[in-house]
């Protein structure tokens, strides 16, 4: 995955000094260089992956949060941003309490671990409106629930984790966002954990986002 997240860093500022060096008209992604900051949320699609987690569904939850853009060059800028976001993994079980009403139903569960992410970006402009990003993330863990009525209210409980989760993770991100001149933007983003989520398990956290935010 480190290979892939540097190739593809590298493959992002090798099309961007292109694009500059043979750029023949003012493609200024910024009326000014200064500072921006902007809102975000949208949509997860979240799972664990590692040699010691089998087969999972994706939990789909959210993520929302803040971020400011630092512009260095028409085409370079540096973008941090402060997000909470829902992740962990979904998996389906069978009741097997002969006393519950719903006994030898199919029902679903969540183990859902949420984070404060603080993704610092290399954002890349290939042409006006449109950057590729990628940088390091630093994961902050703040609730951790194992649910088995996702929909409802009455399923939550400790996840088996909990005394062995890490509250920090360091992790990797990729992505695209395409930005209109008047600041709303859309993006696409991977999110791959480096740090396994808890101590003696190779377990880490995979998300792929999609969402909407404006810069002012």
């Amino acid at each position: 995955m480190m290979k892939l997240f540097k190739f593809f860093t590298a493959g992002a500022l090798m099309l961007g000094a292109v694009t500059v060096a043979n750029a023949q008209e003012n493609v200024s992604n910024t009326n000014d260089m200064s500072v921006r900051f902007g809102v975000k949320g949208g949509v997860n699609f979240a799972n664990l992956n590692g040699d010691d987690f089998g087969d999972a569904d994706s939990r789909t939850s959210f993520h929302v949060g803040v971020l400011a853009e630092f512009p260095l060059s028409e085409m370079f800028s540096l973008q941090a941003e402060v997000l909470y976001s829902g992740q962990g993994a979904a998996r389906s079980y069978t009741v097997s309490n002969p006393l519950d009403p719903e006994f030898g139903e199919r029902k679903d569960a969540e183990l859902q671990l949420d984070y404060i992410n603080v993704p610092v970006l290399a954002k890349v402009y290939l042409f006006k409106g449109f950057s590729l990003e990628a940088g390091p993330q630093f994961s902050f863990l703040v609730n951790d629930e194992y649910d088995t009525d996702p929909t409802g209210n009455n399923g939550d409980s400790p996840s088996p984790l909990r005394d062995s989760l890490n509250t920090f993770e360091f992790g990797a991100v990729g992505g695209a966002t395409f930005q209109t001149e008047m600041g709303l933007f859309a993006y696409a983003r991977y999110n791959q954990g480096i740090s396994d989520i808890a101590d003696d398990v190779k377990i880490n956290n995979s998300v792929f986002q999609i969402g909407v935010g404006f810069k002012f």
